[in-house]
């Protein structure tokens, strides 16, 4: 029983690890910029939505999600900045500006927490510390989610992670 219950843990835990699979983006270097600055809200910026790569998918997925997320926001449940669900499995990229114009067929752009569906950049209060933004891919195991672009965030997180077969993020910052 021991034994059995060992080799399930081992493959869960494979099953999390995924490999090498891997996020990076030409236009996030660890802080964010103007570029992706939201434009309203107090704010100036271009509001461009970041060029994203990944590679090293598990080879049981079926389609990705994209989330930018700020747990700094100060709203006590952070701020979601960028949903997107149902890319297809071909997909390997976002293009810079992909947000509202270049999205790949199929892929559903979610309201963010500005209430507009789509990129909604980075907007942390002045004088505030450097915010955390997590950009992260997820590896799903279902073709698409059957939401709509007035989804709220809650329910499409919910949705995304439970169909995750895998995951990978990295961190960039920002303040005014």
């Amino acid at each position: 029983m021991l034994k059995k219950a060992l080799i399930i843990l081992t493959l869960g835990a494979g099953m999390l690890m995924a490999g090498n699979f891997t996020l990076t983006s030409s236009d996030l270097q660890g802080q964010l910029t103007k570029k992706q600055e939201f434009s309203g809200f107090g704010c100036n910026g271009e509001n461009v939505s970041p060029q994203l790569s990944w590679k090293d998918a598990p080879k049981e997925t079926k389609s990705f999600a994209v989330t930018i997320y700020d747990p700094d926001a100060p709203t006590g449940s952070g701020w979601w900045h960028w949903v997107v669900v149902n890319i297809p499995v071909n997909a390997t990229s976002l293009s810079s500006g992909a947000s509202g114009k270049a999205m790949p067929k199929g892929a559903v752009e979610i309201t963010n927490d500005y209430g507009s569906v789509g990129f909604g950049g980075a907007c942390p209060p002045k004088g505030d510390k450097p915010h955390r933004y997590v950009v992260t891919v997820y590896a799903l195991d279902v073709p698409r989610l059957d939401l709509k672009p007035d989804t709220n965030d809650p329910v499409a997180g919910f949705m995304i992670n439970a169909h995750t077969i895998a995951k990978a993020s990295m961190i960039s910052y920002y303040a005014r």
